[in-house]
């Protein structure tokens, strides 16, 4: 196992080594503004603004008194739990889903329940003391310090305090002059001196707003060119190697080989492709499922016998890769009517051909379950599938506990995702070419 590990292929999602834009500054001073036109001059599904709101500490009674009295200091740093925050940071850095916290100022507590992040290639940062803690100053790939004069900070913070929070004039006066005034010149002007970039005005700066956005965009471009070239040394590390023992071809059969040329017969009719192919997905959910742990069990027959067989332990789930997985699924309901099954969508940019995570829906509580499928009918560069088995991971899902299961794939495909993750099990019908066009769900579904 050791030696395995040591020659275990690495790979890396484009989302590892997230960019974090640390954005900080007095209260009313333009921060979240400032976020939301930084994500929207980017127009990008990948940035995800975090504000540091979410990780206030969950008072006890008598702070919660205060606190609704406008008595408490919430602009202290003790009023932050800086651990969790640097803890969710540091996740989210190495490419896992982090659990945010969700605070409620009407309650001055934290809900029980949580919001998931995951897979985002820029995190925005953003809140009164998002430069102060050193620990995520090491996090940070950018450091923005965002100004505005004292009068516009506190209309803008009682506007946001009376409509957002439900809390009167005189409160937020009163919170002003206590807490919010001495702490800015205690602890947040003095981050003024760690940032990159100082931004006054705000939203108006259209300069500095620039030069963010083109730092943005030019790490994203760097991200992009070593995510393609990891790709490429796997397949040139890999494609002449024989295929792992994890691999199951099916046995190509006459039966096999009769419904194979019908499927890739470009004369087959609409109504025949559906049915033989549904046939051939059920053969291959079928050989998937005999990775499925089992246990020892015996049964009464019909005739009064008893028949020494096996029965499945545990719970199975599959995941479709959108939208060509979406062709396995009568093929799945006929083995396991009951299978609770997730999405995910992953297109290759057009530009590039590397990979994309566009959309995610898991089954609850995946990580817990004894095996998961993995469906998509083809398997070309593999860029894909390694996609999908990594989400699977970051989500905690055991390497040994996933089969992947695919009509066709080629020999570097299968070879790529086998290095990675030596202890995945695939199934597969067909070896094809390299990089084979996709065609199976434009035959299926006809568009």
């Amino acid at each position: 196992m050791a030696d395995t590990l040591s020659k275990r292929a690495h790979y890396s999602p484009p989302w590892a080594d997230v960019s974090i834009i640390g954005i900080a500054g007095s209260s009313g001073s333009g921060k979240s503004t400032l976020s939301h036109a930084i994500v929207s001059k980017l127009n990008l599904p990948w940035v995800v603004i975090l504000s540091m709101d979410s990780f206030y500490k969950t008072l006890d009674v008598e702070a919660s008194k205060r606190a609704f009295n406008n008595e408490y200091d919430f602009d202290s740093p003790d009023a932050i739990d800086f651990d969790v925050l640097v803890d969710r940071l540091r996740d989210l850095k190495a490419g896992r889903r982090a659990e945010i916290p969700i605070y409620s100022f009407a309650k001055h507590a934290r809900e029980k329940e949580t919001t998931s992040i995951y897979s985002p290639h820029v995190l925005i940062l953003e809140g009164i003391l998002a430069l102060y803690d050193p620990r995520v100053l090491h996090l940070l790939d950018m450091k923005i310090f965002c100004e505005a004069d004292a009068d516009t900070c506190l209309s803008r913070r009682i506007l946001r305090d009376v409509e957002e929070r439900g809390r009167d004039i005189e409160g937020c006066i009163k919170q002003w002059f206590a807490f919010v005034k001495p702490n800015f010149e205690r602890y947040v002007e003095p981050q003024r001196k760690v940032a990159d970039i100082i931004v006054p005005r705000g939203v108006e700066n259209r300069v500095a707003i620039t030069m963010v956005i083109q730092y943005i965009e030019r790490k994203l471009i760097e991200k992009s060119k070593a995510h393609r070239a990891e790709l490429k040394k796997l397949g040139q590390s890999s494609e002449d190697d024989p295929l792992s023992e994890t691999v199951t071809l099916l046995e190509q059969t006459s039966q096999l080989r009769g419904m194979n040329t019908i499927i890739q017969d470009t004369d087959t009719s609409a109504e025949d492709f559906i049915f033989y192919f549904d046939r051939l997905a059920t053969l291959l959910v079928e050989h998937a499922m005999n990775n499925v742990y089992f246990k020892e069990a015996t049964v009464l027959t019909p005739v009064g016998t008893q028949y020494h067989g096996l029965a499945p332990i545990g719970e199975t789930s599959a995941v479709v890769i959108l939208r060509a997985g979406s062709v396995f699924e009568t093929g799945l309901k006929r083995v396991l009517p009951d299978c609770r099954t997730g999405r995910l969508l992953i297109q290759s940019n057009v530009r590039t051909g590397e990979p994309e995570l566009h959309y995610l829906k898991l089954p609850e509580n995946i990580e817990t379950h004894d095996s998961v499928l993995i469906l998509d009918p083809q398997m070309s560069s593999g860029g894909a599938a390694l996609m999908a088995v990594q989400v699977l991971r970051d989500h905690g899902v055991d390497e040994e506990k996933i089969v992947f299961v695919t009509y066709f794939a080629g020999r570097l495909a299968l070879n790529r995702l086998t290095k990675v993750f030596p202890s995945v099990k695939v199934v597969v019908c067909t070896i094809v070419a390299d990089f084979e066009e996709r065609w199976i769900e434009k035959r299926y579904f006809g568009c």
